[in-house]
């Protein structure tokens, strides 16, 4: 067999697939188009989740703890995945898998300590409530017009 009708040979499925697909494509949205509701309602294009009216724009600004708890996260549930991995082969490792999975929990708990203690896990204010109280009440008195005699 010459090299051309080999190449042809090799191409032709790949070319059917591409076409089949292509095809089941269009079929699926001319299908979704002529069978698809219309309508014209003056509510019809609001978002609408879970059965709540929306409130404000979808541009809302989020305090940046909100990202530094979803780093935190990602980083700490990948670590599941590393200790449920350890788990599987355990038996396989020996001690010497024993000790490096101590290390690498030793080390996963100073960066959970180390995230504790920079405040990245904090959601109030470090000041006990009666300390912000006592400030707010010696503010409003500093702020008071002073009498003049």
């Amino acid at each position: 067999m010459d090299p051309a009708a080999q190449h042809a040979v090799v191409i032709w499925p790949l070319i059917l697939f591409a076409a089949a697909a292509i095809g089941l494509i269009g079929l699926m949205l001319g299908m979704s188009y002529m069978l698809g509701g219309r309508h014209d309602e003056r509510l019809g294009n609001q978002p609408y989740e879970s059965g709540i009216k929306p409130t404000g724009g979808a541009r809302m600004r989020f305090s940046s703890k909100f990202y530094l708890v979803a780093i935190i996260f990602v980083l700490f549930d990948l670590e599941v995945v590393f200790i449920f991995s350890w788990a599987i082969a355990a038996p396989k490792l020996g001690w010497s898998g024993y000790e490096a999975f101590m290390s690498f929990l030793f080390d996963l708990t100073l960066g959970l300590a180390y995230a504790w203690r920079i405040g990245a896990l904090d959601w109030a204010p470090k000041a006990p409530r009666q300390f912000r109280l006592h400030a707010i009440e010696s503010n409003q008195r500093r702020n008071l017009p002073s009498e003049q005699s």
